[in-house]
């Protein structure tokens, strides 16, 4: 039995050990280009976060921690850890799973999304939501470089800062837009990653994980 054989929800990810999600990794991209290959669908914006899927899921407790992905079609590998694996092949259609997120599809969608940039908007709301209520959960939404240079992904930030709200943005640079991004953010992104500052923060975070426990410095090393 592989390992994704014994996930049926995020909750079995924190039973793994750091070299099992490693495994845990390439069986969910397999899995996931096997299935789009039979469903058609966004095969490279799915590829590109099957390992950001599993470290969200293990680090957040979802369901209660509300995971807000920008642009749907990113979220196959998310729907395969989030009890829909045997569903997957009726992706995209009728009366199948949805191509993109989709609140009453599950409890593991907190918006639903198919067009980009409203990931940010959409954190603001639900954390406005919480805090009126007096409620105790992370919001994470991930966005990527091609959606992050939307006016409303701007805005969203905008507020969410204004506001001083406690959630978590995380901009996914992997390299895998529709269509060649364009314009300032773009070239900002790739300088900063190109960065001597960036290098620096980077050694930084490394020597800082030497000092962690063996298996999760290891891990750290190599991602």
């Amino acid at each position: 039995m592989s390992i994704l054989d014994k996930i049926k929800f995020p909750k079995d990810l924190k039973k793994l050990s750091i070299s099992d999600l490693k495994v845990l990794n390439d069986e969910l991209r397999t899995f996931t280009i096997e299935a789009v290959s039979k469903t058609g669908g966004h095969l490279g914006a799915s590829l590109g976060v099957v390992e950001l899927t599993v470290a969200l899921h293990y680090v957040f407790n979802t369901p209660s921690d509300k995971i807000v992905w920008d642009v749907g079609h990113q979220t196959y590998p998310h729907k395969i850890l989030t009890g829909r694996k045997n569903k997957i092949l009726t992706l995209r259609k009728k009366n199948g799973l949805s191509g993109f997120t989709k609140r009453s599809e599950s409890i593991y969608d907190p918006f639903g999304a198919a067009h980009s940039s409203t990931s940010v908007s959409a954190n603001l709301g639900i954390t406005a939501a919480r805090d009126l209520l007096n409620k105790n959960f992370d919001v994470v939404s991930v966005i990527g470089d091609g959606a992050i240079s939307a006016g409303m992904a701007f805005e969203g930030l905008n507020n969410i800062g204004h506001l001083n709200k406690n959630s978590l943005i995380v901009l996914n640079d992997n390299e895998m837009s529709i269509a060649q991004p364009v314009g300032a953010m773009s070239k900002y992104l790739v300088n900063l990653l190109s960065s001597k500052t960036y290098e620096n923060f980077r050694d930084i975070v490394k020597n800082f994980t030497k000092k962690l426990p063996n298996e999760v410095s290891k891990f750290a090393k190599k991602n």
